[in-house]
């Protein structure tokens, strides 16, 4: 399967009427907090839930009640408010929903990762559009897979990537773009995450009852059979590789994301990753380091890209600000006149040295400023022009953190072929870029 730069274009299956009817599948923190991004919009309206859990506290860290009945008793109470008879109907199995639910027009998939495909296509092939957290699909297989979809559906899509709709990571790419830096020769994205169950050496051997209103067949999906633990839900499923993509998975997709843009990166030929501790195969590392190597393209010249995780991060800079205290995560561009840094999620850029920022005087805006993360998905829902991350790019950047996870697995040096979808003289690779086997009837 080949890797062709996918052309956004409109949805070709608008929604027709004025208010587009979503409905959530996985009622955990992430997938509460887009609700209620979305709950702002006037032209939306949330519709049904679906989660193989039916409630439970997560004291983890959300703090709050989550699951579906949670989650409905507080979008019934929300809605109630100005509409008395408003009631969101609930489901363990997001294909029965799609089934019973007519109205449904889009779903908001905030499932594990290691679900995000499955539920994704299935969607799509409904004729549903779909707004997906990220990172996009748990093997690069996947997310080729999904933007093939996305495109062969026209349906409306995003990646859940807030910072990608920001107005500093546009400033970013324009100054870029406008020669701030002169031509860029290296780039380094950090993030201080590491892996949550610190203490976790070896994956736990006891088997404790799953918990009452746990589907726990459901929440495995296309994965096999399994003991229920409570160190895969909720959340710390992230630290196995069967399930989550540690935080090189969890964050390229924020950190990287203004690199994979103002640089237009698409496959580097080369990926080595190092990690910080070494651990159980089945486990993510502590903290890790992947450098990446992009031939040159176009006008941009080869460039080095460095990913950082766990604590770990770039060297200070000769040059840096006294005065400035290193951004806790982010990235920074090093050119040929100085430094540009995004420190955050579309935060305000700034550069370095001190003499180039009082010099530089920033071009005027080029790229179109955007009305909201969550509101460009649902104008696309309604025949807009398609988000910022919709998954033929979010394909793109996913790839990304996904070569770095294949790098980190194998222990082996990538010399990456992306036409074939493999790495040269590394066999042991194919499982992981293709994924681990699908059970029947969750294939996609």
């Amino acid at each position: 399967m080949s890797f062709k730069r996918a052309i956004p274009r409109r949805t070709t299956c608008p929604v027709k009427h004025d208010t587009v009817n979503v409905a959530l599948v996985g009622a955990g923190g992430m997938g509460e907090g887009v609700i209620k991004n979305l709950l702002t919009l006037p032209d939306v309206r949330i519709v049904a839930v679906a989660d193989p859990i039916a409630s439970y506290q997560d004291d983890f860290f959300y703090k709050r009640p989550l699951g579906r009945l949670p989650v409905i008793e507080r979008l019934e109470q929300h809605y109630r408010a100005t509409e008395p008879g408003y009631s969101c109907p609930g489901y363990e199995d997001f294909r029965e929903m799609l089934d019973r639910e007519p109205s449904i027009d889009a779903i908001v998939c905030a499932t594990p990762d290691h679900l995000h495909a499955y539920v994704s296509i299935y969607a799509m092939r409904k004729g549903k559009h779909v707004y997906c957290e990220k990172p996009l699909g748990h093997n690069i297989r996947e997310v080729r897979k999904m933007a093939q979809v996305a495109a062969e559906t026209g349906v409306a899509t995003q990646m859940g990537n807030i910072g990608h709709a920001r107005d500093g990571m546009r400033e970013a790419v324009e100054w870029l773009k406008d020669g701030a830096i002169g031509p860029v020769l290296e780039a380094h994205a950090w993030v201080g995450a590491g892996r949550w169950s610190k203490w976790m050496v070896t994956p736990p051997e006891d088997t404790p009852p799953v918990p009452e209103g746990c589907n726990w067949d459901l929440w495995l999906g296309p994965r096999p059979s399994r003991p229920y633990h409570p160190t895969l839900t909720p959340v710390r499923w992230r630290d196995y590789w069967s399930f989550g993509l540690g935080a090189i998975g969890d964050f390229v997709c924020h950190d990287m994301d203004v690199i994979c843009w103002a640089l237009d990166l698409h496959s580097p030929h080369l990926v080595e990753a190092f990690a910080a501790d070494k651990t159980h195969p089945d486990l993510i590392p502590h903290g890790s380091i992947c450098h990446y190597w992009f031939k040159s393209r176009s006008r941009r010249p080869a460039v080095k890209v460095c990913w950082y995780d766990g604590g770990l991060r770039p060297p200070t800079p000769d040059n840096w600000p006294a005065d400035v205290e290193w951004p806790k995560r982010g990235c920074m561009f090093v050119g040929e006149k100085g430094l540009l840094v995004c420190p955050g999620l579309g935060a305000t850029p700034f550069l370095v040295p001190a003499k180039l920022a009082k010099t530089y005087t920033p071009p005027a805006p080029s790229i179109p400023r955007s009305p909201g993360h969550h509101r460009e998905w649902i104008d696309a829902c309604k025949g807009g022009k398609p988000g910022g991350t919709e998954f033929g790019y979010s394909a793109r950047l996913t790839e990304l953190a996904l070569l770095g996870v294949l790098a980190l697995r194998t222990g082996k040096r990538i010399n990456w072929d992306t036409k074939n979808m493999r790495a040269v003289d590394c066999p042991e690779a194919d499982a992981i870029i293709n994924g681990e086997p699908y059970r029947k009837g969750w294939e996609i």
